[in-house]
């Protein structure tokens, strides 16, 4: 409990709470178009906005208010940081499950929970170089650079976020940045000396 409150985990699941319930609201009202017929690539903006919210939300509590005391600890901190991990990417993948449905071939449930995972591996690498006050900003340069620019599908890997679902290179560099990130998080924690406001 009281790691959970140190670490702001109330306030991340709050976040993630109203970041399902309004991906569930907006997920139909974005499948019909302007004309009245359905495109899921409407959604795009969805599963770009829903998942990086979420990736943010998980990276209010990387940081460690008692830093000393963590390091120098008889226990070993990567077990609680990763039961924090996964809850928290768990409970986010699990509600976009839910709540974004209709073709996964396009803009489904696989397009956000691939953003999730890429977008907090991001966060997760930033948090251990630039501490997590800082967690948040390169997603979200990204994610809106990738939306601007990298639209087209032979921009290969580095626009992954924007891709439709089941697409494996996508697939592949979200996992591989959630995987690092979180194994360099689990290993040496948030950059020093950083909080989130």
């Amino acid at each position: 409990m009281l790691y959970g409150r140190s670490r702001g985990l109330p306030a991340a699941l709050a976040v993630l709470v109203a970041t399902a319930l309004s991906t569930a609201w907006f997920a139909p009202r974005l499948l019909v178009g302007e004309n009245g017929i359905a495109d899921p690539a409407n959604r795009l903006p969805l599963v770009l906005v829903a998942p990086l919210v979420a990736a943010v939300a998980i990276g209010t509590g990387l940081h460690t208010p008692s830093d000393e005391l963590d390091r120098s600890a008889a226990r070993a901190w990567w077990r609680p940081r990763l039961l924090q991990l996964l809850g928290l990417t768990g409970l986010a993948a699990g509600s976009f499950a839910l709540a974004v449905t209709g073709s996964p071939e396009l803009y489904g449930s696989p397009a956000a929970i691939r953003n999730l995972l890429g977008c907090t591996g991001i966060v997760l690498l930033t948090a251990v170089v630039a501490g997590a006050g800082a967690g948040w900003l390169p997603a979200v340069l990204y994610t809106a650079l990738a939306y601007l620019l990298y639209q087209d599908p032979g921009s290969g890997p580095v626009g992954w976020v924007v891709r439709p679902g089941p697409g494996a290179q996508a697939w592949t560099t979200a996992v591989v940045l959630y995987v690092t990130g979180a194994a360099a998080w689990l290993w040496r924690g948030a950059r020093r000396g950083t909080r989130p406001a």
